[in-house]
C-alpha cells in the first residue's frame, strides 16, 4: 500500500495511474456539519496495486491526480460514484470521463437495485469486507493501518467487481442498456446547486399558488445562505418550519414567533429579520404558473379507467425483469409506466431503443388487447402470449 501525501510521491504515483486502462476510484469524506462534502481520503487502485492520496496533507496540489482523472484514455470505475464525482467536480471544476459504476452495472447484470459494495463483493468475490471502521471521522489524523486498510479495501475489490461486471454486460449484450445512466454522472448540472428550485424537495400539503411563490422564496433564500457560509441547511432552519412559516406569513418579529415550532432560541434574530423581508417580497409576486404545474406534477392522479392497467403492467414489469435478472427502475420509472397507459407515447423512453425491445413492445401490445399474461406449464413461469401479430 502506498500513502502519498506530499507533491513528489503524487506525481510518481499519476506516471503510473496513466499508464492504466482502467483504475479504480473512491473517497472518504466528511459532511456532517458542512454544505459541500470536506473531501479525507482519495482511494485509486489498479491491477498491480492500490493507493491512498490524502488530500489534508499540508500543501498537497491534487492537478495531477484531476488530470487523471480527465484523461480520456483511461476509464474511471466508481461504486455508487455520483458523491465522488460531486467532490471531484467542486474541487477541480470538471467531471471525471469516462467512468463505469458498478452500482449502474449490477442493476443489469441480476443483483437487484442500489445494491451496496460489500453486498456487491461479497456475491462476486465470497468474501465478507470487514465494516468494522465504517464509522470513522476520515478527517482526523492520524490514521492507523486498520482505518487505512479499510479504506482500500473499497477500490482494490472494485477491480474483481468491475471486471465481472464489464463482461457480463458483454456477454449478455446489454452494455448500451446503462449509457443513459451512466450519462446523467456526467451532467454538470446534477453537481451545481440551483436555489431556485430548492422548494421542490420539500414536503408539503399545501398547494395554493401563494404559498408556492413563499415557500419557493423561503428555500432559495435558506439554499443561498447555506452555500455561502458552507453550513447544513437544517443548522439554518429545518423543512418543516420552513413549511409553518410560508403557510404563516408572519409580518413581523412577533407573529413569527407564534409560527408553529418556532423556537427562537434555534433561529437567529438575523435570520428572522431576513426571512421577514423574503415573504414581504414574496407577498407582492404574482402567482406563478409554472410553479403551480411543477407542483401539480408530482401529484398527478391516473385516471380511473387507466388505473388498473398501470397495476397490470407494473407486475407484468416484475415479472419480466425478475426472469431476466434485471433492475426494474432501470427499465422504466412509475411516471414512464403512467404515460404509457394513458396514451402519451410521445418521447416516452418505454417505446425506444432497448427499451422497447425489452418491455415497451409487450406492454403497448397488452395496452392494445393484443397480448396477454398466461402461466406455461412446461417453462412453470408466468409468459406473455400474443394474440395476433401487431399492426
Amino acid at each position: 500500500m502506498r500513502l502519498v501525501d506530499n507533491d513528489t510521491s503524487l506525481e510518481q504515483l499519476c506516471a503510473t495511474l496513466s499508464k492504466q486502462k482502467f483504475i479504480t476510484v473512491d473517497t472518504e469524506f466528511v459532511r456532517e456539519k458542512t454544505y459541500f462534502a470536506k473531501l479525507c481520503l482519495i482511494q485509486v487502485g489498479w491491477r498491480d496495486d492500490a493507493a491512498i492520496i490524502d488530500p489534508l496533507a499540508l500543501k498537497m496540489n491534487l492537478k495531477p491526480f484531476f488530470d487523471i482523472l480527465t484523461n480520456p484514455d483511461i476509464l474511471k470505475v466508481f461504486h455508487s460514484g455520483r458523491q465522488d464525482i460531486e467532490i471531484f467536480y467542486h474541487l477541480s471544476g470538471k467531471i471525471p470521463y469516462p467512468v463505469f459504476d458498478t452500482q449502474i452495472a449490477a442493476s443489469v447484470c441480476g443483483f437487484g437495485a442500489c445494491i451496496s459494495y460489500d453486498m456487491l463483493v461479497q456475491s462476486i468475490t465470497k468474501v465478507e469486507l470487514d465494516k468494522s471502521s465504517r464509522l470513522t471521522d476520515w478527517s482526523l489524523r492520524p490514521l492507523d493501518e486498520k482505518q487505512l486498510d479499510y479504506a482500500l479495501r473499497d477500490v482494490t475489490f472494485l477491480i474483481n467487481c468491475y471486471e465481472y461486471l464489464d463482461n457480463y454486460l458483454k456477454e449478455h449484450h446489454r452494455q448500451d442498456w446503462i449509457k443513459e445512466e451512466t450519462q446523467s454522472l456526467l451532467d454538470e448540472n446534477c453537481y451545481k446547486p440551483d436555489p431556485d428550485n430548492a422548494w421542490q424537495k420539500i414536503k408539503h400539503s399545501t398547494h395554493n399558488a401563494h404559498f408556492l411563490v413563499v415557500l419557493k422564496e423561503l428555500a432559495a433564500w435558506r439554499e443561498r445562505k447555506a452555500i455561502s457560509n458552507n453550513v447544513p441547511r437544517r443548522s439554518i432552519i429545518r423543512d418543516e418550519l420552513l413549511v409553518s412559516i410560508a403557510s404563516s406569513l408572519p409580518k413581523n418579529a412577533q407573529e413569527m414567533k407564534q409560527v408553529r415550532n418556532m423556537r427562537v432560541e434555534s433561529v437567529s434574530k438575523k435570520a428572522i429579520e431576513e426571512m421577514l423581508n423574503v415573504i414581504e417580497f414574496a407577498r407582492h409576486q404574482p402567482a406563478d404558473k409554472a410553479l403551480r404545474k411543477q407542483d401539480q406534477e408530482k401529484r398527478v392522479r391516473i385516471p380511473c379507467g387507466a388505473a388498473a392497467l398501470m397495476e397490470v403492467l407494473k407486475l407484468l414489469l416484475k415479472i419480466k425483469c425478475e426472469q431476466e435478472g434485471v433492475t426494474q427502475g432501470v427499465v422504466a420509472d412509475e411516471h414512464a409506466i403512467r404515460d404509457l397507459c394513458c396514451g402519451n407515447d410521445k418521447d416516452n423512453p418505454l417505446l425506444q431503443g432497448w427499451r422497447y425491445e425489452f418491455f415497451g413492445k409487450e406492454a403497448l401490445a397488452f395496452r392494445k388487447g393484443l397480448a396477454y399474461l398466461c402461466y406455461d406449464t412446461l417453462k412453470k413461469k408466468i409468459v406473455i402470449s400474443k394474440k395476433e401479430k401487431e399492426k
